[in-house]
């Protein structure tokens, strides 16, 4: 049985609301909870067509979530903008230069995972 974490709900959705406020290309969430020995409960997975658009979604998530009382335990990558990630340990957000994306293919890494599209519109 999975165990739901309180506010990682809520994290996950306010990270989708950040990305997509930024036009976040192909954003997916990965729910990786009933695969045994996970880094995390959720990765959170997009893209921007430009360093300034990854920074930009970067920032968007972090201002959000820390305006929501969520902040990440750790967050690396902004130096070069071309793989970025925010761990809030039950949510890792990855966000990607487009080509460095299709490079690491995380989706398919993870491809046992339940697999969630996210549209342009807020998703409930």
């Amino acid at each position: 049985m999975t165990k739901k974490k309180p506010g990682t709900e809520s994290l996950k959705k306010v990270v989708i609301d950040a990305i997509l406020d930024k036009k976040g290309n192909d954003v997916v969430s990965l729910d990786l909870r009933k695969i045994k020995d996970t880094p995390s409960d959720f990765f959170i997975i997009t893209h921007g067509d430009s360093s300034t658009q990854v920074r930009a979604i970067y920032h968007s998530v972090m201002v959000e979530a820390q305006k929501n009382g969520f902040d990440p335990y750790h967050a690396e990558g902004m130096k070069n903008s071309e793989w970025v990630v925010i761990d809030f340990v039950d949510v890792v957000v990855h966000i990607f230069y487009r080509d460095k994306r299709d490079f690491y293919c995380l989706e398919e890494l993870w491809n046992d995972a339940k697999l969630n599209r996210h549209n342009g519109s807020k998703d409930k």
